[in-house]
């Protein structure tokens, strides 16, 4: 089964490949697994995304971490259109995040993709983990972000890999899949996380810095709320 917070020890030096966004989900969820003793290998997926924002964060977050090898990939979901994150569609503005519905920035089957690329590393690495900074609490209404798609998703890895067919397989490590975004932050605060290091707008304005009103600004500015800190993203603002 998926864990969201694994108690079972793990051995010093182990490798994990990390699905890294640039965003502070994925960066404290590296982190975590980082403090767990895994040694790690960071994936970044340029899919179509319609800005180089989280592509930057994802570098800075890379080499702040000190990760073994960070690897960028193009797999343009672009062309098949159907998100607003890849330029089809409007994205949502000033609405709450837990409005009913799929939202317009979900991507069709992105964390699928992601998911099998992840994969198909992990296993030429021998890696034991894939390390996901999905959120099941805070989320959007992703489908693919909730617990239930990451224990299907684990089975299948288990019967569509050689290693899971040898009886090795490979497990999905999503320790911030139950907590609030500003229970995550203050996870991160505790590991010494430079938050201002990460990106999470969707339309960040021509300077690069957060719109304040989409979704995953609104998440973020409530998740540093909680956790009673300052956003350093905005802090020299």
């Amino acid at each position: 089964m998926v864990s969201s917070a694994r108690c079972i020890s793990t051995d010093p030096g182990s490798d994990a490949v990390v699905l890294l966004s640039g965003g502070l989900d994925s960066y404290t969820a590296a982190a975590l697994a980082q403090a767990d003793g895994f040694r790690l290998y960071a994936l970044t997926v340029r899919y179509g995304q319609i800005h180089a924002n989280e592509i930057d964060a994802a570098r800075r977050v890379a080499t702040a971490l000190d990760v073994v090898r960070h690897v960028e990939l193009d797999v343009d979901l672009a062309v098949f259109g159907g998100s607003a994150l890849t330029g089809h569609g409007v994205i949502e503005h000033d609405q709450p995040p837990e409005r009913p519905g799929i939202p317009t920035t979900y991507v069709p089957a992105r964390n699928t993709v992601l998911l099998s690329l992840a994969l198909g590393w992990a296993e030429v690495l021998g890696a034991r983990e894939l390390v996901v900074g999905v959120n099941a609490v805070d989320y959007s209404g992703y489908p693919d972000c909730r617990p239930e798609y990451l224990a299907a998703f684990e089975s299948l890895a288990a019967l569509a890999t050689k290693t899971g067919v040898e009886g090795a397989p490979i497990r999905i490590r999503a320790p911030l899949v139950t907590l609030t975004k500003g229970q995550i932050i203050q996870r991160g605060v505790s590991l010494g996380l430079d938050y201002g290091l990460t990106h999470s707008c969707y339309t960040p304005t021509a300077n690069g810095a957060p719109c304040g009103r989409c979704d995953s600004c609104q998440l973020r500015s409530r998740g540093f709320a909680e956790a009673g800190l300052r956003d350093p993203v905005l802090a020299s603002g």
